[in-house]
């Protein structure tokens, strides 16, 4: 258990009573056949794990598959450490990075439906610090922004700001797990912006100054806001912003397999098995395969999970749907098949995977997670292992493919 939800455990106790969902209400486990999936397939997700952790690939992971609101596959293939042995289970808590995204843009919404803010307003408006924001120009000089960043840019990662492993982020230290989100704000607005807000995509650190913007919207902590309005009623109670002392014996090591064999890597300077000083929007959150099924299953729902609702349909659908004008489409990296913002959504599927649907959203992290949701199958995978690189092989790829055969495959 995270300390976030360590610290009220009667607010859990009465929040799950209040309309919290529980494990036994919602996404049962049943047989393949009964979630319309075919057993086939999915072994074939299983034998390939191993083949990878026997390949010294990865030291293993752990898939779900659910469809029709029930879990016809989860299992766990490989050690969660190497040197102890000790094996994946469903409950191995994983670093999910960049997943954390889709969980502060879900936050975000709910503040908006609850009227605090709107989409169109200038961040400086709740972050006075954002009025000091300048644009870098092609000769080094810097000048005002043609436009103030919005909460919208933010969200669509259009607001001008860097990646949090960018080299001018380093060198001015902008992120790391022992400053605060207030000195986050601080550092990420010394360094000037790559582009006029609106005039680029340019994936960023923007759900960390989102995190920020929560915080003031709600005047509670990010951590506790998340937690007490999206983990708890949601019954995923085995994600937070660290692992506990008594967790980490579930705490997969994150392991690089870019020699030979594997060897132990650190992403981070401060672990995640230590409350960090920065609850990272970003990249902050700890989770497990049933924990975010469960998140998606949230998504794939509308918004709702076993009578608790904590979107609209129409908030979901803003945040699974292409945000982005086919100008910028046009010039980002990657093509236009999909399209990111919350998530990275299909736009062409014959610029995409193979079988792939229009409205499909997938979203990943870089420590080897990712969530896929197919609205059109009603189909969820979730894939988490601890690697760099983070997608050995194309093993996401041969997975989300082997989940849309268990589907073709059983009608």
């Amino acid at each position: 258990m995270s300390k976030t939800r360590g610290i009220l455990p009667a607010l859990l106790c009465t929040l799950l009573w209040m309309g919290g969902v529980s494990a036994q209400e919602v996404l049962p486990r049943t047989s393949p056949a009964e979630a319309g999936l075919a057993a086939g397939p999915l072994d074939q997700i299983t034998a390939t794990l191993t083949d990878m952790v026997e390949g010294g690939r990865i030291a293993g992971g752990v898939v779900g598959v659910a469809r029709d609101g029930k879990v016809g596959y989860l299992e766990a293939v490989g050690v969660q450490d190497v040197t102890s042995g000790t094996p994946m289970t469903e409950g191995t808590l994983f670093r999910i990075y960049s997943m954390a995204k889709a969980v502060t843009a879900v936050a975000v919404m709910m503040l908006h439906e609850e009227g605090r803010f709107e989409l169109s307003d200038p961040v400086s408006r709740y972050l006075p610090e954002f009025d000091r924001v300048v644009v870098l120009n092609a000769d080094g000089t810097t000048r005002p922004p043609a436009r103030p960043v919005t909460v919208e840019h933010l969200l669509l990662h259009t607001a001008g700001l860097s990646h949090r492993s960018s080299r001018e982020y380093q060198e001015a230290r902008v992120r790391a797990r022992d400053i605060t989100l207030e000195q986050f704000i601080d550092n990420i607005v010394a360094v000037p912006l790559r582009a006029d807000p609106g005039d680029e995509y340019r994936y960023s650190a923007s759900p960390t100054v989102l995190g920020r913007l929560v915080e003031v919207w709600s005047g509670e902590s990010f951590d506790a806001y998340v937690a007490e309005r999206i983990l708890w009623p949601l019954g995923m109670t085995d994600t937070g912003f660290w692992v506990e002392p008594e967790d980490v014996g579930r705490f997969a090591t994150m392991y690089s397999s870019r020699g030979d064999g594997l060897e132990p890597y650190q992403i981070e300077e401060v672990p995640f098995t230590q409350r960090p000083a920065l609850m990272e929007g970003s990249v902050g959150l700890v989770s497990t395969v049933p924990d975010f099924l469960r998140f998606a299953q949230m998504l794939l729902n509308g918004g709702e999970l076993g009578g608790t609702r904590l979107l609209s349909a129409d908030a979901v659908a803003y945040l699974t749907r292409n945000g982005l004008s086919d100008e910028l489409l046009a010039r980002r990296r990657g093509g236009t098949g999909w399209a990111p913002a919350s998530v990275a959504v299909v736009l062409d599927p014959a610029s995409s995977e193979p079988g792939s649907h229009v409205g499909e959203y997938r979203w990943d992290g870089s420590a080897g997670t990712e969530f896929w949701v197919d609205p059109a199958t009603e189909t969820i995978v979730v894939t988490m292992w601890q690697n760099s690189p983070a997608n050995p092989d194309g093993l996401r790829q041969t997975i989300r493919a082997l989940a849309r055969e268990a589907v073709e495959t059983a009608r």
